[in-house]
């Protein structure tokens, strides 16, 4: 895939991962991309390991892969930085 092709898949997943999973992505179209991109290659490799294609360019698939991947990181993230009960006086 070209790299254009990576940011626009990149932003689209991402933006729709962080609609999916609840709490507070990273900020803006940035971070949409970041989570997308990275959320497209842990997709690929997932769909890959269970024998699958992954990620091939701008169509559906490479969306719901990235996309899958995408929320996959977000709840990875949310595990490793989640908000620490805080008392509030």
């Amino acid at each position: 895939m070209g790299i254009l092709a990576w940011i626009i898949v990149g932003i689209i997943a991402g933006a729709l991962a962080k609609m999916v999973v609840p709490g507070e992505g990273p900020g803006g179209i940035l971070g949409d991309l970041i989570v997308g991109v990275v959320g497209a290659l842990i997709g690929g490799w997932v769909f890959n390991a269970f024998g699958h294609m992954g990620a091939t360019g701008i169509n559906i698939w490479s969306i719901v892969v990235a996309f899958i991947g995408a929320v996959i990181l977000l709840f990875i993230i949310r595990a490793f930085t989640g908000r620490r009960g805080t008392v509030v006086r």
